[in-house]
């Protein structure tokens, strides 16, 4: 097979069926560029859960005077030195504990002035008000349960709340859009592959005259098959260049320029360059195989050959 041949039909195909070659590139890029997405959302949402889940405290909130009177769990009254002396020893005892750290009620009336300063409440609350706790850092925070059902309802203690359930929402909604994200981008790919099968199919009508001269001189059918699919992967390739810059202009405008989360949200640990650069190889790969095998498929119905 000559190589100028297949390379000058693949130009004739591309220049007369240039809006549906067109469409094709626009729809492999779009569908490619959210699968592209998805993927870093993806790896976004895993690099969050490690960082937030290592950081995530089990609180023991003790009951102070004013729970007494208005919580059936304080109803025994206000915890007493003895019974934060047992909790704390039996948290200590506990293997899943990595560390234990007690909250006064000064330094909750602190941390609460300074953090909701602007509250119409700050001017009322006194320190007393404020409830003792115990901050338990788990050494797996998926073992938050054994410590809430020691804990829970015993003397003195108010309730045990975990963090992680608050960050479990989050990466719920967070893995909601990755979901919502991959059905459109499948959606954008079944348009691509139906465009690519029927770009293939008008390029053969075009050229019957051609293929059918071809197939009586004993051309083999991947020889006319050739420049068809090339055609397709030709076009894929160019969509699948072109998701690859909207991912990096993307990852440069939301992280590092334009929104700049990366100054704005300085907790969070944002994805590097690195898992984006990965992901490109796999995109490219994708945009090439998926319509040359479309095209491989379609021709193959198609010419009979």
């Amino acid at each position: 097979m000559r190589a100028q041949f297949v390379l000058s039909e693949i130009g004739v195909g591309l220049r007369r069926n240039l809006t549906m070659t067109f469409a094709v590139v626009v729809s492999v890029a779009l569908s490619l560029t959210l699968f592209g997405a998805s993927l870093l959302l993806s790896d976004q949402v895993t690099s969050m859960k490690g960082y937030w889940y290592d950081k995530v405290n089990v609180s023991i909130f003790l009951c102070n005077k004013s729970d007494a009177a208005s919580d059936p769990n304080c109803a025994k009254g206000a915890v007493t030195e003895d019974q934060k002396g047992q909790i704390k020893g039996d948290l200590e005892k506990m293997t899943v504990v990595d560390s234990v750290t007690y909250e006064s009620q000064d330094t909750a009336y602190k941390l609460y002035k300074e953090q909701f300063s602007d509250s119409p409440l700050a001017s009322s609350l006194t320190p007393d008000q404020m409830q003792e706790s115990y901050r338990i850092k788990l050494k797996d925070p998926e073992k938050y349960k054994v410590v809430a059902t020691a804990f829970d309802g015993r003397d003195g203690v108010q309730s045990v709340q975990d963090q992680k359930g608050t960050l479990d929402n989050l990466f719920g909604l967070l893995e909601g859009m990755n979901l919502a994200a991959l059905a459109v981008m499948a959606l954008m790919l079944i348009v691509a592959l139906m465009l690519i099968v029927n770009t293939v199919r008008v390029s053969a009508f075009s050229r019957r005259r051609e293929t059918g001269i071809m197939r009586l001189v004993g051309a083999s059918g991947f020889y006319i098959q050739a420049p068809f699919i090339a055609e397709a992967a030709v076009a894929g390739l160019i969509g699948g260049a072109l998701a690859c810059g909207f991912l990096l202009v993307g990852r440069y405008f939301i992280i590092d320029a334009g929104l700049a989360l990366s100054e704005k949200l300085n907790l969070i640990s944002f994805i590097g360059w690195d898992a984006v650069l990965t992901k490109l190889p796999l995109i490219l790969a994708t945009s090439l195989l998926m319509p040359a095998l479309a095209a491989f498929f379609a021709l193959r119905k198609y010419l009979k050959v």
